[in-house]
């Protein structure tokens, strides 16, 4: 990924972009996309009632996870107060989504790489929320 490249070519850095935000914020884009997979394969199963939580669980994954990647990519100006927030927010999403995919995983192959994507994103989301708390 290009990620760790383009960061450190801003014209107007601020806020600190360690190698823990960094590999946040490709592990969030990942798991955005294999959430919103998931969500999609579970559309088609056939007992798709039986996944109602667990396609709302991964959409909002999704969607958090995005968004985390995009506020952590801007790199101008910073606003650390809501990037922590956005932070335990996003592994939050990742630990319910990640919980309730790994209790469909036996049945459905696509349920148990979502758990293992939310399981890295969650942790990429800790450490860099960690690592954070030395910045200042």
């Amino acid at each position: 990924m290009h990620t760790q490249e383009i960061i450190r070519t801003h014209p107007a850095m601020k806020g600190k972009a360690d190698e823990a935000l960094i590999r946040c914020i490709e592990e969030c884009y990942d798991c955005a996309q294999v959430c919103t997979s998931c969500a999609d394969a579970c559309l088609g199963e056939s007992m798709v009632q039986q996944l109602t939580l667990c396609i709302r669980l991964n959409l909002d994954c999704a969607d958090i996870c995005a968004m985390m990647g995009t506020v952590a990519t801007r790199r101008t100006g910073s606003n650390d107060e809501v990037l922590k927030r956005l932070l335990e927010t996003c592994i939050a999403a990742c630990r319910l989504s990640g919980d309730e995919c790994e209790r469909h995983a036996a049945q459905h192959e696509h349920c148990a790489i979502c758990a293992d994507s939310c399981r890295r994103c969650e942790q990429a989301c800790q450490q860099a929320l960690h690592s954070m708390g030395s910045w200042h």
